[in-house]
């Protein structure tokens, strides 16, 4: 009797757990961590900007980075392939092919439009609430109550510390 129980609730139990595989949260009340998995180079707006044709390799490498895929038998073909799945957000995945033609960029193709830089950023944070922003800038009463700095010593004066005997790095007039 017992084994018979066993045999019909067992398989059960294991359907069950394959389906809160699959779920967001369980019940409703516990979500479970994933883990952000972010693989490729972010190219954006302002980078592909900056590319033109007749740039050479390294050229292009120094502004999107090392390419994610390259073929030994499409030497002129680089791939740029971004992705990034983060809680809380939709999960991107973006495909940049670069042509070259010897060692000069023939075509860059985007499949699209490019995020910008803040627009790439805004659409990863996963913030719920807006975050207060430090200021970058003093006003003129925190200005004003900045200590005064002490006054330069004499430009005559006699330095401190030990007597170089090494040749100086810069040039002398």
């Amino acid at each position: 009797m017992t084994s018979r129980f066993l045999a019909a609730f067992v398989p059960i139990v294991l359907a069950g757990c394959a389906n809160l595989q699959n779920a967001d949260n369980f019940l409703g009340v516990v979500t479970p961590y994933r883990v952000e998995v972010v693989q490729g180079n972010v190219v954006t707006k302002e980078q592909a900007a900056l590319i033109k044709p007749g740039m050479t390799r390294n050229q292009v490498r120094d502004i999107l980075g090392s390419p994610l895929l390259t073929d030994l038998f499409h030497a002129d073909r680089w791939d740029y392939v971004f992705t990034i799945r983060r809680q809380g957000t939709e999960p991107q995945l973006r495909r940049i092919v670069v042509l070259f033609e010897g060692d000069r960029l023939k075509s860059m193709d985007a499949g699209g439009d490019l995020p910008g830089e803040r627009e790439f950023v805004a659409s990863i944070d996963s913030a719920r609430s807006p975050r207060s922003l430090p200021t970058l800038a003093l006003n003129e009463d925190q200005v004003k109550a900045l200590p005064v700095p002490p006054k330069a010593a004499a430009a005559d004066a006699e330095p401190v510390g030990p007597a170089r005997d090494y040749p100086p790095l810069e040039k002398q007039p």
